[in-house]
């Protein structure tokens, strides 16, 4: 199983503040875990919204707001990609995290990504040769 392991944004990481050489240096030793353990896929932190941007699809148009947006705690500051036996495991790993936030309350939410079963018959053969054919040609890419 995929989940999705997302960082809540705080005052701070909204401001720009860096993390400092600690938490950075705790941060890389708990990666290091996750990547030994095989449980890592990816792994980023996210500039600031204010340096991003949201599209809204509305009656066939598209409407673009630039950051930065207000409600910070529904923001994400940084994510990872695991793969996991079950939701449990997942709280098992973040529960060892550092805190991302020093000195803060915060927030990490854990979310199962689909698999392509989870689409039932709506995800036809033909739908699904091509998006295998897209994850190859991704693959592809980064060799």
């Amino acid at each position: 199983m995929k989940f999705m392991i997302i960082v809540k944004a705080s005052k701070d990481s909204e401001a720009g503040v860096m993390p400092s050489e600690a938490l950075l240096t705790a941060m890389g030793q708990y990666n290091e875990e996750l990547v030994k353990a095989g449980v890592m896929e990816a792994g980023e932190g996210l500039h600031p919204s204010s340096r991003g941007a949201r599209v809204r699809f509305a009656n066939g148009t598209h409407i673009v707001t630039e950051g930065p947006f207000a409600e910070t705690e529904q923001l994400i500051a940084g994510f990872w990609m695991w793969n996991l036996k079950s939701k449990e495991e997942a709280i098992e790993w973040v529960k060892r995290c550092p805190n991302p936030m020093p000195g803060t309350e915060a927030e990490i939410e854990i979310r199962q990504v689909f698999e392509a079963d989870d689409f039932g018959a709506e995800f036809t053969p033909e739908l699904r040769e091509r998006e295998e054919r897209l994850r190859a040609e991704i693959e592809s890419r980064k060799a």
